[in-house]
């Protein structure tokens, strides 16, 4: 049996680190602390907690730089990219904190004879918070600053090749004076987690990654009542409207695409733009996209790092031949690229796809654009529905009753007009169809780690 797992550096190939698996027994043992100090946490009022996590995510900031490099090396991030993410940590932070008292408080409803009643959101308990690789740290603060505030305490599992990102965020909300392992950080493997999310004392499940890993997490919380919040795959596409400035929406679209070498859930990876811009818009991504400058994360010239898992580079190299089989023109890219030993992808683009090529129907999580002409807006919001997967969508439109139609029709839990890929941490983020369940961000994610509790109370016998 395996005991321990490294982390690599993916441009390098350099053994960052060596961790110890935790077993089985080990893991209880820091759930059982956690538990402890739920019994404290909860009963501090949401005004306190604020102001003790407030004064606890100066760590981060303190650790900004340190951070940033941290990510880069582990995942392959350019640098800058790395920093970028950072700033938005604060971004979701400071925004969670600032609506946390509002988004919790009780709710008292209208005044009855003699009664009084309210709507309580009270704490789960212990929330198992699994985080993925392609943003540690936005992705992991998404869950743990939510569920601290909403009074619970949290074990989290980091993805196997960001570890040192949940040993920070263990550091920051794990050793708070007077209220010590309210966060504990975990080493595991699948079955190992399999068997936590199972039999052992956690209340409810946050995931982020894949579908198939969403199934097992969902099935294993449903064997015991308790539930989940999944943050799954995405195949994200965007319209180019016939009144859209095509060149503005080819730079907006191709950095969609591109960005973090693709590897967001969020990312662009279907895009449909109408006839009359079609031409320009092929042009203009062209352009854009023979810039990328692609090498070591560390070099500030950097605009796209190594692919984290060099092995996703076949499913590219697949999803552009079977495009090219049936009809589709490469324009850009479109290959493997090795680079001191480490594997990239180049910047792909593809013109004249259809929907029976398998880069418009399997997410890839390259950077690979494939562009599809179109007749109409019907036919448009009728291919991006054409999907299994349901996180997000855009629209390049100046017309605004046609950027209502789209956003009333498109199936997808986020609908941007004239910009995509980001995350407003003042919305909610959801996942229709296979992209998951729940929502995250804003005050609705309170509400998914709460549970609603009714106080009825009689005032007299």
């Amino acid at each position: 049996m395996i005991n321990t797992c490294q982390t690599s550096n993916p441009f390098t190939g350099e053994v960052i680190a060596t961790y110890h698996y935790n077993n089985l027994e080990e893991i209880n043992v820091k759930i059982s602390k956690v538990k402890q100090s739920f019994k404290k946490w909860r009963l501090l009022t949401v005004k306190q907690r604020v102001a003790i996590l407030q004064q606890a995510i100066t760590y981060f900031d303190i650790n900004s730089q340190v951070i940033a490099r941290e990510i880069s090396q582990q995942m392959g991030k350019p640098l800058k990219q790395a920093e970028g993410e950072v700033a938005g940590f604060f971004e979701r932070a400071n925004y969670l904190l600032s609506i946390a008292e509002e988004s919790l408080a009780p709710q008292t409803l209208p005044k009855k004879e003699g009664l009084h009643r309210r709507i309580e959101h009270s704490p789960l308990g212990t929330v198992l918070i699994l985080a993925a690789w392609n943003y540690p740290l936005m992705i992991a603060v998404n869950g743990v600053l939510t569920a601290l505030l909403a009074g619970n305490t949290v074990i989290l599992k980091h993805a196997l090749s960001t570890l040192s990102i949940g040993e920070h965020f263990e550091k920051a909300f794990g050793s708070i004076a007077g209220y010590e392992d309210l966060v504990q950080h975990i080493v595991a493997d699948h079955d190992t987690l399999a068997t936590v999310t199972r039999e052992s004392a956690i209340d409810h499940v946050v995931f982020t990654g894949s579908v198939k890993g969403g199934h097992a997490v969902y099935a294993n919380t449903a064997s015991r009542f308790i539930d989940c919040h999944l943050e799954l795959g995405g195949k994200d596409g965007a319209y180019v409207a016939a009144d859209a400035d095509p060149i503005k929406a080819a730079e907006g679209l191709v950095d969609g695409a591109m960005y973090n070498a693709g590897q967001s859930c969020c990312g662009i990876e279907r895009v449909y733009v109408h006839e009359k811009n079609y031409d320009a818009f092929i042009e203009k991504c062209r352009e854009v996209i023979s810039t990328y400058r692609l090498g070591d994360p560390m070099d500030a010239n950097t605009d796209m790092g190594p692919l984290f898992n060099a092995r996703a580079a076949s499913l590219m190299v697949e999803h552009v031949k079977d495009a090219k089989e049936k009809g589709a023109e490469l324009l850009c890219g479109g290959q493997e690229k090795t680079i001191k030993g480490a594997t990239f992808f180049e910047p792909t683009l593809l013109a004249g796809v259809t929907h029976n090529m398998e880069v418009m129907k399997e997410e890839n999580f390259g950077p690979i654009m494939p562009v599809m002409k179109v007749k109409s807006d019907d036919q448009a919001i009728e291919l991006i529905n054409d999907c299994k997967y349901g996180l997000t969508s855009a629209i390049f439109t100046n017309d605004d009753e046609l950027a209502e139609k789209f956003a009333f029709e498109a199936q997808t839990g986020t609908v941007f007009r004239n910009r995509c890929d980001y995350l407003d941490p003042a919305l909610p983020w959801t996942g229709v169809k296979d992209s998951g369940k729940g929502s995250g961000l804003s005050n609705f994610a309170f509400y998914g780690l709460t549970r609603r509790k009714s106080i009825n109370f009689r005032q007299k016998l």
